[in-house]
């Protein structure tokens, strides 16, 4: 069964001296406060489904604009961990509740040179909040064979990247009967998680669903 457990942190005295502000609304304390999250979550976004043919199921908090695109860009390029946590959350609620125990989240590797430049692994850490929230595991499923890096590649050279950017961690088995959560931050042109899901579906994963936070246009 799904748990939707909200995770409480402790205020340090940096957070004492130099709080931060809702992204939304300016209001001091939070990232994110509880009205502009709300707002969030309430957004009825349809998205358009011939992107996603032949893919598992896809739950996403929405479009890549406004305030959950503020969200994103903040946590991505500036490393805001608290928005991490802010994002998981708002994932979390976009997931059915009646997931089974045997449910893994699987994040798509990021490239070493972005770990370096950002500190931390931004997928991998909003990834454990994920799985702490919903009473799951994380498990590192993907491998990057290449380092390669598609932020500002056009369609066709992040299409021929992703075909061959990942492979199976040799040192985890797949059981057939588990469902596997491919995570990652954004949709552009979809070719990494249609690579990701087709490692998966190779290598013998039958019950599969992506979350992905935020669908951009730049198709």
């Amino acid at each position: 069964m799904f748990k939707n457990v909200k995770i409480t942190t402790i205020v340090g005295p940096l957070d004492l001296i130099a709080p931060h502000s809702c992204r939304g609304c300016g209001r001091l304390g939070t990232v994110l406060c509880a009205c502009c999250k709300n707002y969030i979550s309430c957004c009825d976004f349809h998205y358009d489904k011939r992107k996603f043919k032949g893919l598992p199921t896809i739950y996403t908090i929405g479009k890549r604009e406004g305030l959950l695109g503020d969200l994103i860009h903040d946590y991505k390029y500036y490393s805001v961990r608290a928005i991490g946590k802010e994002l998981a959350e708002l994932m979390c609620d976009r997931l059915p509740k009646d997931l089974p125990k045997n449910t893994y989240i699987v994040p798509l590797p990021t490239s070493t040179k972005h770990i370096r430049e950002r500190g931390f692994d931004h997928i991998l850490y909003m990834a454990k909040k994920l799985a702490q929230m919903g009473g799951f595991k994380v498990l590192p499923l993907l491998v990057r064979n290449k380092n390669t890096v598609q932020v500002g590649a056009d369609k066709k050279t992040r299409l021929e990247q992703a075909e061959h950017a990942y492979e199976i961690n040799d040192n985890i088995a797949i059981d057939p009967e588990a469902t596997y959560i491919l995570f990652d931050d954004v949709w552009t042109t979809g070719a990494s998680m249609r690579a990701a899901a087709k490692k998966l579906k190779e290598a013998g994963a039958k019950k599969m669903q992506i979350a992905i936070l935020s669908i951009s246009d730049n198709d």
